[in-house]
């Protein structure tokens, strides 16, 4: 029987565009299939009281060049070439959090999720202005201008409402979070954990 496995993932977070790329190379070994679930991180934040590490870390001595650190390290276990720190951030994820629920409406999710996650990344755009959202959906051959449209839909800024609500009484503070079978695993350095609990 298999079980159900879920990545709760705000494109805001650098550490879930690094935690979605290692994601395939686990379904391949274990033969799950992940769930991606869109997320507000502010909103999680602003429930919680959390605040990103840019924050929490500042003035701390050593503790943000040991996180720069393990970023490399995983990069380069990944082989994730690609990455680039996005020059804008932090990039206001309101609007493509809503196109992602949008695009999972459309069943096309899995594209859309490439085509943004490698805009913000990667390319180092600046997601957060309508125009560069739509040249980037356009290029990755997406309706930018209807996922724009969407996003204005009660029903998409409902469900938007509704993941991060549910992920926050699931226990979630922060992206990435993973759950097997309901249990809750955080951050990109507990892929390993999440593995073992797929294959257990």
């Amino acid at each position: 029987m298999s079980k159900k496995v879920e990545y709760l993932f705000d494109f805001g977070s650098p550490n879930a565009y690094l935690a979605g790329k290692a994601l395939p190379a686990i379904e391949a070994r274990t033969g799950a299939k992940f769930a991606y679930v869109p997320v507000l991180l502010g909103g999680i934040f602003k429930a919680t009281g959390n605040v990103s590490p840019a924050i929490s870390e500042a003035g701390i001595k050593n503790k943000p060049e040991y996180g720069a650190l393990e970023i490399q390290r995983f990069i380069k276990k990944h082989g994730l070439t690609k990455f680039k720190f996005n020059s804008h951030f932090p990039v206001n994820t309101l609007q493509i959090m809503r196109g992602a629920i949008a695009a999972e409406m459309d069943g096309v999710l899995p594209i859309y999720f490439e085509v943004v996650a490698a805009a913000m990344w990667e390319q180092s755009l600046k997601m957060d202005e309508p125009e560069v959202i739509k040249a980037a959906l356009d290029a990755g051959g997406i309706d930018g201008a209807h996922i724009l449209a969407r996003i204005q839909d009660a029903d998409v800024k409902a469900k938007l409402i509704a993941n991060t609500e549910d992920a926050v009484a699931r226990g979630v503070f922060g992206i990435p979070t993973f759950f097997v079978d309901g249990e809750i695993y955080f951050g990109k350095d507990r892929l390993r954990e999440v593995e073992e609990a797929i294959s257990a």
